[in-house]
């Protein structure tokens, strides 16, 4: 099997006569801008380093042709090839780095004519003729997202076009496995789609820990330890259920208090290591001694659990982000140290910042803060909520009931976070409104930043006030205040102003969320560049001002009232850039003006491009809208270069008025 496995870097996987045939049996092009927005993350990462990135396996079944040309069957790993090739596309588009290897297009589609036509014209960098019945918007939709991440992602970690091409051809590398002659295919589906579950990272994690517990002197202390540390973890790692149900209900009561299990009573890791055996012994448990294998082959449900009950029902909530991705936010926010929000170096990371050390008490306070910041990110943190047939933005706390008249028998139960326990209160609605805003602008889940800030916010305020956690609430108009500061700081300090110190941790740990910037930010001199198309660094621009647009318009438009943010990441020129047979082409500066640009998601860019503004007011008569800014713009009638100004200008408005009101914050601060 040895003599069918190659090493390929990504120009030796596609250069020359080789092709790839995606057969029918495969499922069509799925990528979307998160898994695409990592791949060019994680090149990124590593292009800085002389080794090899090993970006996975390509299953092949080698096909013989009657003209003697290779073609590979591909049988696994169809989602990467694709992307590659759309990748190495572009930057053969782009026509900057040395791309003359890649003269002939690599995919085959098999009985797949539109994806064909697409890719051939992606290929030949036509996709402006090709019409709009005859288009996978899968593949399109893309390409267009490399079109706008990589230029953002590059001018973000300061890394030439030239450099990141260099390093993705020589050093990224794929291991292409070539299946033998023989191989029964079915069989091999069949194998492929039961395989087991590795080991994951974090789990490797949870075992170097526990390690370090060990050198605990005492047996009893040691023991003990262990099992409150391995309990912790897996409350915590379940990032779909919230905190409390990975513990016993006796557990509960001592760890969250018995009014409602919504406050958190352990002041440091003995405290909780104290409720775990009190709450272990009222529930009559034992304290049990764990081996290194009976933890490790303990994953999943933890000890505490039971079944049934609101609190018992996984599927409701969807994180925003995976436990591995966690971890790291929970390392930064305890230690305040600068470390990267990347899973992919999760084991390094803590190597480095805690293993080193090998101290228990140090993993005691680790441990301690991953409890903490669980309880945390369950009440104040928004979730997708899937309910009685319907999902939303979710912002809730759990509440516990002793079968009192509300609640005919005692369990856990789910009210908003903020204000009236049900229904859509208005300062509820506002925090999940902007926690939005923020979360669909950052599609992958490393380098939520957004997040980071947030939980930084409450870890730290409930370090100056313990009484946060001991049934008073945090003040709603606190929190949305930070959080709206942190926003303006990564908007105009950061997207528009382009200031040196407003890197993310410089914002979120040395400014603690404050903005900087000075009205003259909104200026034109540095707004026609900043936010022309092609140029505005970060979706966060347009979801903000939609959020700000919602604040403003809420009370008296039931649409925008309405209004719910989703993943759009297509920034759509609203008059187009190609119009139909007819109609006037626009000035480029006009054309790619802030004012005629909106986010819609790319299955309708690719649907709408090149439709007329009267055409695209028509097509959303019946159907959602993508945005406010857009909603807005439809209401205007002609849509022409005088609308597009005015337009731009009443979004300038709305930018200067919050500014304005940082501005005066600040000045209020200031003669306290």
């Amino acid at each position: 099997m040895n003599n069918h496995i190659d090493q390929l870097s990504v120009q030796h996987l596609l250069e020359g006569d080789v092709l790839y045939r995606i057969p029918m049996y495969q499922r069509n092009y799925a990528w979307d801008e998160g898994e695409i927005t990592q791949l060019i993350q994680d090149v990124i990462d590593y292009s800085n380093r002389e080794q090899h990135y090993y970006i996975g396996t390509l299953v092949v079944f080698e096909r013989p042709t009657a003209n003697g040309a290779t073609v590979y069957e591909t049988i696994d790993g169809q989602q990467r090839l694709t992307t590659l090739s759309l990748l190495v596309s572009f930057l053969k588009n782009e026509g900057k780095p040395d791309v003359s290897w890649y003269s002939r297009l690599a995919l085959d589609f098999e009985c797949r004519e539109h994806s064909q036509r697409t890719f051939s014209a992606i290929f030949a960098n036509h996709t402006d003729t090709l019409p709009s019945d005859d288009i996978n918007s899968a593949i399109l939709n893309g390409y267009r997202i490399i079109q706008k991440v990589l230029p953002q992602k590059l001018a973000e970690h300061n890394v030439s076009e030239a450099a990141f091409s260099g390093y993705l051809f020589e050093k990224v590398q794929i291991m292409r496995v070539t299946v033998p002659h023989d191989t029964d295919l079915n069989h091999y589906f069949e194998i492929m789609n039961n395989r087991g579950e590795q080991l994951e990272k974090h789990e490797v994690l949870k075992s170097r820990l526990l390690e370090v517990l060990n050198r605990i002197p005492d047996e009893t202390e040691r023991t003990k330890s262990k099992d409150c540390f391995h309990r912790v973890w897996e409350a915590c790692a379940n990032m779909e259920k919230y905190v409390q149900a990975g513990f016993a209900p006796e557990q509960r009561h001592e760890l969250f208090g018995r009014q409602d299990w919504g406050q958190f009573l352990p002041q440091d890791f003995d405290d909780v290591q104290e409720a775990v055996a009190k709450g272990s012994r009222v529930g009559g448990g034992d304290v049990v001694a764990m081996t290194l294998t009976d933890i490790l082959s303990h994953v999943g449900q933890a000890d505490g659990e039971s079944s049934g009950g609101d609190d018992e029902v996984s599927e409701r909530f969807n994180s925003v982000i995976n436990f591995p991705n966690f971890l790291l936010h929970v390392l930064r926010v305890s230690t305040g140290r600068d470390i990267p929000l990347d899973d992919k170096r999760l084991i390094a990371i803590f190597e480095e910042e805690l293993l080193k050390k090998d101290d228990p008490d140090e993993v005691k306070e680790f441990g301690f803060a991953l409890l903490k910041c669980k309880f945390l990110y369950d009440h104040y943190i928004l979730k997708r909520e899937f309910i009685r047939g319907t999902d939303g933005w979710s912002l809730k706390r759990y509440k516990w009931s002793d079968g009192g008249q509300k609640r005919r028998s005692e369990k856990g139960y789910y009210v908003n976070t903020f204000g009236e326990e049900n229904g859509q209160d208005d300062i509820n609605r506002r925090i999940l409104m902007l926690l939005a805003a923020f979360h669909v602008s950052t599609p992958t889940l490393v380098y939520k930043h957004w997040l980071n800030a947030a939980l930084s916010y409450l870890f730290r305020k409930g370090k100056k006030n313990q009484s946060l956690y001991r049934g008073e609430e945090l003040a709603a108009g606190h929190y949305l205040g930070y959080l709206k500061r942190a926003a303006r700081a990564f908007v105009f300090d950061r997207f528009l102003g382009g200031h040196s110190d407003s890197g993310y941790y410089q914002i979120i740990y040395d400014r603690y969320g404050k903005c900087k910037s000075q009205p003259d930010v909104l200026s034109e001199a540095n707004l026609s560049s900043r936010l022309s198309f092609g140029e505005i660094e970060n979706n966060l621009v347009f979801n903000y001002l939609d959020y700000l647009l919602w604040l403003k318009h809420k009370d008296s438009d039931p649409v925008i009232k309405a209004y719910e943010f989703t993943f759009r990441s297509s920034v759509e020129h609203y008059y187009p850039q190609n119009p139909l047979p007819g109609h006037d082409t626009l000035p480029a500066d006009t054309l790619n003006s802030f004012g005629n640009l909106c986010l819609i998601s790319h299955s309708k860019n690719s649907r709408l491009s090149n439709f007329m503004p009267q055409a695209k007011k028509e097509y959303y008569r019946n159907n959602t809208i993508d945005s406010i800014k857009q909603y807005l713009m439809m209401n205007e009638d002609p849509w022409d270069e005088v609308a597009i100004n005015q337009h731009y200008q009443a979004m300038r408005e709305v930018f200067r008025d919050d500014l304005d009101v940082e501005v005066k914050r600040r000045l209020r601060k200031r003669s306290q």
